[in-house]
């Protein structure tokens, strides 16, 4: 693999990780200053990301796929739980999380996921519990702790509320993770998530259909942030993450992913002005801690070069 090869898979994957990161910043500036609805933004995001997606690996690679995983009964019903129990529930979750609290703590609560899956596996003795795994947990509580409530027991430092959705976004990305492993063996993972947004963002148009919303009162501002959340910090980034793996190895991919959830924070700090006191940056610093030793770990007992098309990150 030459130099040039990875200097561009580092620049692809940092710049999806960023913009994974800075978008859920940018959604909670759409939601306080401009009024977005967040049933429309779910609905809309997973529809658009969804087409772009199936888009470009239509007219890539391997395009057979795009239609190909419907022919199987099988893999198309796990195809739209994937999408309604996983994508949709990841969104909505991580959404509302946002909206009721900040996307610091909404990226951050979600990477609670890591942990529940510890616990799922061990419960379905699918996995010995490990001096690691009692440490990554001890990090999570730790910092979940500092992160919710700033060194003071008494009260939160974010709404009650953003704290179930965000806890809830968290399983909700478990699931997404473990339900999605069967699938991906079988097809790539572009076709396999947007897919899965467009099915979400079909369902949730019963609830809040996309057209309902007054173009006229949008601003140039609205259009620009709402192109960086839905082609930017959606699809753009997935693309760049997947496309990272040609020249990277899963273990660069992982470790490096972990930006994303500091891009949140720093935005969220520098850009909208949101309060963070110093026991807030300590359960930062934990959890973030504990993606890296995670990445670390899971290289250490496989090989780091998988196929490309299991490896699925965070949308």
């Amino acid at each position: 693999m030459d130099r040039q090869a990875r200097r561009t898979g580092f620049l692809l994957v940092i710049t999806g990780a960023i913009f994974w990161g800075g978008s859920g910043t940018v959604v909670k500036k759409l939601f306080q200053e401009y009024a977005i609805d967040v049933n429309w933004l779910v609905t809309t995001r997973l529809l658009i990301a969804g087409i772009l997606l199936l888009t470009v690996h239509f007219f890539g690679k391997d395009h057979s796929q795009v239609f190909g995983v419907w022919k199987n009964r099988r893999s198309a019903f796990q195809l739209i739980v994937f999408g309604l129990l996983g994508m949709l529930a990841v969104q909505y979750t991580y959404m509302a999380s946002i909206h009721h609290g900040n996307a610091a703590v909404a990226t951050l609560l979600q990477y609670l996921a890591p942990v529940f899956i510890i616990i799922y596996l061990i419960l379905r003795k699918q996995s010995a519990f490990t001096r690691q795994d009692l440490l990554n947990i001890l990090l999570t509580l730790i910092g979940c702790l500092f992160l919710l409530t700033n060194g003071s027991i008494s009260q939160l430092s974010v709404p009650t509320p953003a704290i179930v959705w965000g806890i809830l976004s968290g399983i909700a990305l478990a699931f997404y993770t473990l339900y999605a492993v069967s699938l991906l063996k079988h097809y790539n993972s572009l076709v396999i998530v947007g897919w899965a947004m467009i099915i979400g963002g079909f369902a949730f148009s019963f609830i809040h259909p996309p057209w309902q919303i007054d173009l006229s009162s949008l601003r140039i501002a609205t259009y620009l942030y709402l192109l960086f959340v839905i082609v930017l910090g959606t699809m753009v980034a997935f693309y760049f993450y997947i496309k990272s793996l040609e020249s990277l190895s899963p273990k660069e991919t992982s470790l490096i992913g972990s930006l994303e959830p500091l891009s949140a924070v720093l935005t969220t700090v520098f850009w909208l002005k949101e309060p963070f006191g110093f026991f807030q940056w300590m359960g930062t610093a934990c959890i973030i801690g504990m993606i890296l030793l995670l990445a670390l770990n899971k290289q250490s007992s496989s090989k780091t070069n998988q196929p490309l098309k299991e490896e699925m990150p965070l949308t």
